[in-house]
């Protein structure tokens, strides 16, 4: 089963990185052009919460249906229940470094379908392109947060 981890910290306390992602905006801020999201049901994120969403990838439709688990101030799982992977698991994990510092690992565990649905993640979740999806995140959360802590 491939697993793909990424690591990083924010110039942010850890009570503004929670929000940040509590924030139903949050997915639509993370994720790089040129995909497009479209929100369909996004409840605010709680133990339980269900997002459900679609991706567009040029003119291919990845519809999303997420759960979260273990949703505390330190991180949260998103766990995809309907969609194109046979199996995504995404642990985001934060961690206090200093009072303005926050650690932010993300760990994912997924596997593959067979068929065109396995040739579509084998190409969009390949280590490069998850490193660069990853590397846009941390742009953006860093991006956001600054801005967020500034107002």
């Amino acid at each position: 089963m491939p697993v793909f981890d990424f690591n990083f910290q924010v110039q942010a306390p850890l009570i503004a990185v929670r929000q940040f992602h509590s924030d139903t905006r949050a997915l639509k801020r993370l994720t790089p052009p040129p995909t497009i999201v479209q929100l369909h049901k996004i409840e605010s994120l709680a133990e339980g919460s269900v997002s459900k969403f679609t991706l567009w990838v040029g003119p291919l439709p990845l519809r999303w249906k997420a759960v979260h688990y273990d949703v505390s101030e330190h991180g949260f799982t998103d766990v995809q229940e309907e969609g194109p992977a046979a199996k995504w698991r995404h642990t985001h994990s934060f961690t206090r470094v200093t009072d303005d510092v926050t650690a932010i690992n993300e760990h994912i565990e997924y596997e593959h379908r067979s068929g065109f649905w396995g040739i579509v993640t084998r190409i969009l979740f390949a280590r490069p392109n998850l490193y660069l999806m990853f590397a846009y995140r941390k742009f953006a959360m860093r991006w956001y947060l600054r801005r967020q802590l500034r107002d």
